[in-house]
């Protein structure tokens, strides 16, 4: 895995993508807070701008740098989901302009364990995660199921593609700064 994250590390910080096993699906990720990066993502599954996409972190310190106001019922509900969960937040920081939602909000989630969480800690910055499919097309739940214009469209595949297992995608909750809660997935 030490070469994996290494081999990764260096297309991150050159701007570049990588597809790669999250905690859920197999995903898509760039350097969040790189504008060209993120653009490479659109671009690579035809998808509008207008449709955000969500990054991960590694842990509730990462989280803060990133989103002015983290809600306090926010740590509970990542403390104690029993499945990946994606909490959609207002007023995000520091991240790519591109990837904040028209209505300055952004989808977050937190990563405890695994490749992921080793690769963000050693990123010391969110990461893109976007299903790796073509907008509109079915998320992948296996490797075998990516296309081939995602394959040969990213600048790395990270190889360990024989250690993940089929997965779904998180649930995703939507946590304005006024108190409303809202299950979007």
């Amino acid at each position: 895995m030490e070469k994996e994250i290494s081999e990764a590390l260096n297309v991150l910080k050159q701007g570049g993508t990588i597809l790669y096993p999250t905690d859920t699906v197999w995903g898509i990720g760039c350097d969040a807070t790189n504008f060209e990066a993120v653009e490479k993502i659109y671009q690579l599954k035809r998808r509008k701008e207008s449709k955000s996409m969500i990054c991960i972190v590694s842990d509730f310190k990462m989280l803060n740098q990133y989103i002015e106001d983290v809600p306090e019922v926010a740590y509970d509900i990542i403390k104690y989901a029993t499945k990946p969960t994606t909490v959609i937040y207002d007023r995000p920081l520091h991240v790519a302009e591109n990837l904040i939602g028209i209505d300055n909000t952004l989808g977050i989630r937190v990563i405890r364990e695994g490749f992921c969480n080793v690769l963000l800690k050693k990123f010391k910055k969110p990461i893109v995660s976007t299903s790796a499919n073509i907008s509109d097309q079915p998320t992948p739940k296996s490797f075998k199921e990516i296309s081939e214009e995602i394959l040969k469209g990213v600048d790395y595949v990270v190889n360990l593609h024989d250690k993940k297992k089929a997965g779904k995608p998180s649930s995703i909750i939507k946590l304005s700064n006024d108190g409303v809660v809202k299950v979007i997935r």
